[in-house]
């Protein structure tokens, strides 16, 4: 069995470490929306009922709108980590997987345990036809690099020709909606597209996410997901958010993360690239760093394959951009 992914979050463990006491930590180590927008009432049959067919079709019809995914109806997921371990059911045996790295780390993990060989690719080009299944993380985590939309239409069609799939995580991409392969999906027949609900809207913990792809698809994945995968109460959130104006929203991510690179800046750290959920920063002394920011009850993600990386996450206000920037004061250089 394949060693545990170290990922974002895990304040119990830090708190354990260097304690305090769990509501005292600035938790900036996820790529979360740390301002979660305002639950719509939710009507208490959901609550009582097994998902219900419409619940599914509201929520599916307005993410087609808001991912603008044209004739596909995206498919709800119980969080797009439980679609990501049945990808290697797509892949024809014997083929490899790539997956171009450094990025989420769960896509060669899952590959791994399914036995597949995976090459982890720098480049698009780097992707040939030994390859039954290729991954794009665009915008990328952690460091947002971008793959242009015509480079990776360009790959799926190689990908196609031999049988093969694209897959696209556009988790971070509700930012950068030019990014998105989304509008062109219909058009793609080998293409599967992930979009992740609760980055942008601030509710990781409902584990909500919606896939993008041709019906035939879906309808694989929704057979092996069972049924009621997603919960009503997800659903009913997601069909009225889905709908609503998130300029709101956009904007508030926006001014936090010029909050966050103002802090950055005025502690004399480099930018190494990142979305507008997440910033990446480069330094040689990142181990000292995370331990500081530890002791002041702050957490970051750190990263066990590049030990000059740290990666921060977006503060809810300017008071907890002010914590920050004292605790990089108090660092020792």
């Amino acid at each position: 069995m394949n060693a545990p992914i170290v990922h974002g979050g895990g304040i119990t463990a830090a708190a354990a470490s260097f304690g305090g006491r769990l509501e005292d930590w600035l938790d900036l180590s996820t790529g979360i929306n740390p301002n979660p927008v305002a639950l719509p009432e939710i009507p208490a049959r959901v609550w009582h009922r097994l998902p219900d067919r419409h619940l599914v079709e509201t929520a599916r019809h307005a993410a087609r709108d808001h991912y603008r995914s044209g004739t596909i109806l995206p498919l709800p997921v119980p969080g797009t980590q439980s679609i990501i371990q049945l990808l290697p059911r797509l892949v024809q045996p014997g083929k490899r997987v790539a997956i171009l790295s450094p990025t989420y780390g769960e896509y060669a993990r899952a590959f791994s345990s399914a036995d597949f060989v995976v090459d982890a690719v720098s480049d698009i080009d780097d992707i040939g036809a030994e390859h039954g299944l290729a991954v794009a993380v665009n915008p990328n985590n952690p460091d947002g690099r971008i793959h242009a939309a015509d480079r990776l239409e360009a790959l799926h069609d190689r990908l196609k020709s031999g049988g093969g799939f694209l897959v696209v995580d556009e988790a971070f991409g509700d930012m950068s909606p030019e990014t998105s392969l989304a509008p062109h999906a219909a058009g793609l027949s080998n293409l599967i597209i992930f979009r992740s609900f609760g980055k942008f809207f601030g509710l990781a913990g409902l584990r909500l996410g919606f896939a993008i792809a041709r019906g035939d698809i879906l309808e694989r994945f929704e057979d092996w997901l069972g049924p009621w995968a997603v919960s009503g109460p997800a659903l009913a959130i997601a069909g009225s958010l889905l709908n609503s104006d998130v300029s709101g929203i956009a904007g508030s991510i926006a001014e936090r993360q010029a909050g966050l690179h103002a802090v950055l800046a005025g502690a004399g750290l480099v930018i190494a690239g990142g979305t507008p959920l997440l910033t990446l920063v480069a330094d040689a002394r990142a181990g000292d760093i995370y331990t500081t920011l530890c002791r002041h009850h702050i957490l970051v993600r750190r990263f066990d394959y590049a030990p000059d990386w740290l990666r921060f996450g977006l503060a809810p206000d300017a008071a907890d951009d002010a914590r920050l920037a004292a605790a990089l004061r108090s660092f020792d250089r």
